[in-house]
């Protein structure tokens, strides 16, 4: 069975494409429950919600080991899709919302992903060394580091150096410009055809540059 991600990732293994095929009615059957997508874009799921969390798999390949945590989760994006397609990542998924994080929980589990632990818990309160703090939809930059940047290991070993890649959307001058040069900004355009990624964007800003 094949999926929307089929188009972008030709190299998808069955597994995965079946898995990705899955995803819109898991979530279109617990959102009927709890509300973790909006209910009138729960229908535009594969492209607004799966292809948009796989934006980050255009920019970085991680390497096999890499620890991430998706911080904000709601139900489980972009983690989930993100653990489907790097199998031999471990993908920690944090939210403060027990409930978002027990769908989240189910669908990992409905699709057999073993690389995925999902966590209730605030991102000033959780522990751990990860090599990409990875979101989407989050608040503002700055705010959002000074919650999390306890939580990047020191110490880099994929091709970029670790720190944040998040998914934003519209104006982001005034938002970023005291990052300057640091901030590195890709348009999701450039990878895929849908005009709803027209406004869409990766920010990548590193925070450590140590090599292993």
């Amino acid at each position: 069975m094949t999926s929307v991600a089929d188009k972008y990732f030709p190299l998808l293994l069955p597994q995965q494409s079946e898995q990705f095929s899955r995803l819109a009615a898991l979530y279109s059957e617990w959102n009927s429950k709890i509300n973790v997508i909006s209910r009138k874009d729960i229908g535009n799921f594969d492209v607004n919600h799966l292809l948009h969390s796989l934006a980050i798999a255009k920019f970085i390949t991680f390497k096999e080991g890499t620890n991430i945590i998706d911080v904000g989760t709601g139900g489980g994006l972009p983690g989930i899709p993100l653990a489907i397609m790097f199998p031999k990542v471990n993908f920690t998924l944090i939210d403060s919302v027990a409930k978002k994080i027990l769908v989240a929980s189910s669908i990992a589990n409905d699709l057999g992903l073993k690389n995925v632990k999902c966590i209730a818990i605030r991102s000033e309160e959780m522990k751990g060394s990860y090599d990409f703090v990875i979101c989407r939809a989050v608040t503002e930059m700055k705010r959002f580091i000074s919650f999390t940047s306890h939580l990047i290991s020191p110490s880099s070993f994929n091709t970029l150096p670790n720190g944040y890649i998040v998914l934003k959307g519209g104006d982001l001058k005034e938002e970023l410009s005291s990052f300057g040069s640091k901030a590195d900004i890709k348009e999701i355009s450039q990878w895929y055809s849908e005009p709803f990624f027209e406004t869409k964007r990766i920010i990548y800003i590193p925070l450590r540059s140590e090599k292993k």
